[in-house]
């Protein structure tokens, strides 16, 4: 890692191959990050590229570890390191859910980065129905985590907008999934009753447009900036203290989704 810190990217690529070509890449190539947790590959190991499997970021060749789904063009998650971890952990021990390719854990010393993704409920009731299934099968796992004594950073889509600050249009959003109470009281436990820390919300107590990190393909919701913040880096409380800035990028689109950039003072 840095010698004077760590730089964590999140990015919801809604597709691998599809963000390849918009050159994601290319961008990945001139960050100086240390970690990069993606989601929603929707590929398998047969679709990846020598690229995809191992980019070239900042000046250093990185190598990927991937949790894919079953169904093909479907979900599945991955981490690039420039370091090879001590321990890689690839599921949730949950059939239902690791046949989805939603979590992957790499294991640096005392630190874990893991990469998850939350189902949408969006589609149909039945997912949202399955998305409450996931939550209930996430929580007690992040339990286990929080009480493991290790430092641990959270990437990934979470597909839940916490507070009214996270979305533009909250009003009309109130019976919708990833603003449902339930959903939301949820991500309140997760970060009171368990300790978590939201290290943007964290460092930006106040910031609301600036903070969006997704934006629907419908209408103009891009060009007229209606976001929702779903994408999170939620750590223990002692790498989050050490998280001295965050940003999102904008500048270029290579998903529905931004790219969300942490530093942490931490040193493996």
């Amino acid at each position: 890692m840095g010698a004077n810190f760590v730089r964590i990217i999140s990015l919801n690529l809604n597709g691998i191959r599809s963000a390849t070509t918009k050159g994601v890449f290319d961008w990945l190539a001139l960050q100086e990050a240390d970690i990069v947790c993606v989601q929603e590959l929707k590929a398998q190991a047969g679709d990846l590229t020598p690229q995809m499997q191992a980019p070239r970021i900042g000046n250093e060749d990185f190598k990927g570890w991937f949790h894919y789904a079953e169904k093909k063009g479907y979900s599945g998650v991955g981490i690039y390191s420039k370091h090879a971890p001590d321990n890689v952990v690839v599921g949730l021990g949950n059939a239902e859910f690791d046949a989805e390719g939603r979590y992957i854990q790499l294991d640096f010393a005392n630190l874990s980065v893991v990469s998850v993704y939350l189902p949408s409920g969006s589609s149909s009731p039945e997912r949202q129905e399955a998305k409450f299934r996931f939550m209930e099968v996430f929580y007690p796992h992040l339990q286990a985590l929080r009480e493991c004594g290790r430092e641990i950073v959270i990437c990934g889509d979470w597909n839940i907008a916490h507070k009214e600050i996270d979305l533009k249009n909250w009003k009309g959003n109130l019976k919708n999934s990833g603003f449902l109470p339930e959903e939301r009281a949820w991500l309140t436990r997760v970060f009171g009753e368990q300790g978590w820390v939201d290290v943007y919300r964290h460092l930006y107590p106040e910031h609301g447009e600036e903070a969006y990190t997704w934006w629907s393909n419908r209408g103009q919701a891009w060009a007229k900036n209606v976001g929702w913040r779903i994408d999170y880096q939620i750590a223990t409380p002692g790498v989050a203290q050490g998280a001295h800035a965050s940003s999102v990028y904008k500048a270029a689109r290579f998903s529905d989704h931004a790219p969300l950039t942490v530093d942490y003072a931490h040193v493996l």
